[in-house]
């Protein structure tokens, strides 16, 4: 005989969406299932969302069950965030990467307690200075430099955000860490603002940057403005923002916006197999494209894999001395 709790769930009538409204609750609307979505959406990031919020919204938008972003943008900042959905994940690690572009607005004589727009001052003083000097500050920016994080940063410490630590008025030593700077362009000046370019290597932080710009011209700074214009081989041009996407309406043609996957390996030499060896690739084997008469490129290193008869990226490789191609990252051809 079942027991009194058992006996009254099997009672109960179905907790229905027909039950529920027929007893004044709220009925909620069934998400649609999530269908597989491969592709990389240049988006165009906007102030005052964090990167993280931002691929949330657009992971809703396109209904997609496995997404990542490529590299963190601060809330205030602005620009170039590229999202990768399904396979495209595997070869987001590329771009975390991938040197960066940015054009910045760095505000000379106010310091803050952040290095940018969103701290509390820390002094202020009068801006005396030519473009000249700015010049002659900025040179010694260019090439590798090391760099002190700022306290207002994602690095972690025993588990923790820097930003948590200075919210909570605790400074850290910090170890400096060595980056490089490709480029650095004086765009324009207006005092007290200037507005620089910059191309770098992965980890530099530009507020730091303008920081350091700041001291060298005896004033002080803090940076005022920040977009991301390029990373790696991808820029801003094609972009789109959150509200186009949403724009777009149907599920179709929100996904057509996104690039395919291969739109992150363009820097990468093609290489076409023939179904037999596009079977052997997808297994993991190493192929003597040499003896096989495969067109190869002249120069060693990673390649992008395709299948001739259909197109199909399978995926990169590294080609070897001798025309030996090694799979390196394979893609579902499914």
């Amino acid at each position: 005989m079942a027991d009194d709790t058992t006996a009254d769930t099997m009672s109960a009538p179905p907790d229905t969406a027909q039950s529920r409204a027929k007893r004044g609750q709220p009925v909620r609307t069934p998400r649609p299932p999530r269908v597989p979505v491969h592709g990389v959406l240049l988006l165009d990031k906007p102030v005052g969302l964090s990167s993280n919020d931002a691929l949330i919204r657009a992971k809703r938008m396109l209904n997609a069950p496995k997404a990542g972003h490529t590299g963190t943008l601060d809330p205030f900042a602005t620009g170039l965030l590229p999202l990768c959905f399904g396979e495209a994940t595997k070869f987001s690690q590329d771009l975390l990467e991938a040197d960066k572009t940015y054009e910045a607005v760095v505000h000379l004589g106010v310091r803050t307690d952040t290095g940018d727009t969103e701290g509390q001052v820390l002094s202020e003083r009068p801006v005396e200075v030519s473009v000249e000097q700015i010049e002659a500050a900025m040179a010694p920016f260019r090439g590798p430099i090391s760099q002190v994080p700022p306290m207002h940063s994602a690095l972690k410490r025993d588990g923790k955000p820097l930003y948590e630590y200075a919210r909570a008025g605790i400074t850290l030593e910090r170890e400096a860490r060595n980056v490089t700077i490709h480029a650095l362009e004086l765009l324009d000046y207006q005092a007290p603002l200037l507005r620089i370019r910059v191309t770098c290597s992965k980890g530099t932080y530009i507020r730091v940057l303008g920081e350091d710009i700041g001291q060298a011209l005896g004033c002080g700074a803090h940076l005022n403005a920040l977009r991301r214009i390029g990373v790696g081989p991808l820029t801003l041009e094609g972009a789109v923002t959150l509200e186009s996407v949403e724009a777009a309406g149907e599920l179709e043609a929100r996904k057509a916006l996104l690039l395919p996957v291969d739109g992150l390996l363009r820097s990468f030499p093609a290489v076409q197999l023939s179904d037999e060896l596009a079977r052997r690739f997808l297994h993991g084997q190493r192929l003597p494209l040499g003896k096989e008469g495969v067109a190869v490129p002249p120069q060693t290193g990673r390649v992008r894999v395709y299948r001739s008869s259909d197109a199909a990226l399978l995926g990169t490789g590294l080609l070897q001395e001798y025309a030996i191609l090694a799979p390196e990252r394979l893609v579902s051809t499914a």
